[in-house]
């Protein structure tokens, strides 16, 4: 395989996301980042290794229109090992039907679902159109890894996150369905990295018990020192991305590798 090793990485401003766009830059990584935000300290410390967007990732149109630009084409094209890590998404709404906002159920999904498969999707054909003019869909000359950030709510329900289940099962079950595709040379995986020290769990503990009855045991949890540093599962979720194992199965959770 020639070229250098270049990562996608979407929501890389903040959270799980910029800590696993620094775990791959500090591995030599190219990345480049999607979000609304560009990450400052990641550019200051990493120059021309991190290239960033700023997109809203919940805008579908905007971006199709990006897409269809070609600059993700460029961008990988003297790529050997591509990857792609959807990790960008959002919580909200949380609450029981009644409380749910319409808008805000849409945005949801168009962020959690249709942004992963649009990206995974255009990834997978740059990936073989990178290869030259020889690449068709069955080119397995080529390394391309797409890591869904799932949940393990995905897996389990709960009660008030009835939307956000919902759009992580669907990641889930899209990996399933490409694995079974089988397309040579496309490695993909959902993979639940259990319960982080994030801002999303800053939302968590904010929130009503009406809209999240379980909240005091996430914050019992944060209290405890129960909650996962960014840094830490960046550190063996790179590993897993990295590993001549990934792929193997459509669904993972990172707890249980780490075992």
């Amino acid at each position: 395989m020639t070229g250098r090793t270049k990562a996608i990485v979407s929501g890389h401003s903040r959270g799980l996301g910029a800590a696993i766009a620094g775990e791959l830059l500090e591995r030599g990584v190219a990345v480049l980042g999607l979000a609304r935000k560009g990450n400052p300290a990641l550019a200051a410390q990493h120059g021309q290794q991190l290239e960033e967007v700023e997109i809203d990732l919940a805008d579908s149109a905007a971006l199709a229109a990006w897409l269809a630009g070609g600059a993700l084409d460029a961008w990988m094209r003297d790529a050997g090992q591509m990857l792609l890590v959807n990790n960008a998404g959002t919580l909200q709404p949380m609450g029981p039907l009644p409380l749910q906002d319409a808008a805000a159920v849409a945005r949801a999904v168009a962020l959690n679902v249709a942004t992963p498969m649009m990206l995974a999707a255009a990834f997978a054909q740059a990936g073989a159109a990178a290869g030259g003019a020889a690449s068709t869909l069955h080119d397995s000359a080529r390394d391309r890894r797409v890591l869904h950030i799932s949940s393990g709510a995905a897996r389990t329900p709960y009660a008030g996150w009835s939307v956000y289940c919902a759009t992580k099962a669907a990641l889930d079950h899209h990996a399933r369905a490409v694995h079974a595709d089988a397309t040579p040379g496309l490695r993909i995986c959902a993979l639940a990295p259990g319960v982080i020290d994030t801002a999303m769990q800053g939302e968590i503990r904010a929130s009503t018990l009406e809209r999240f009855p379980l909240r005091d045991r996430f914050a019992q949890m944060q209290a405890s020192g129960g909650l996962v540093a960014p840094a830490l599962c960046a550190m063996h979720l790179v590993d897993f991305l990295l590993d001549e194992d990934f792929g193997r199965e459509p669904t993972a959770d990172l707890r249980e590798l780490m075992q």
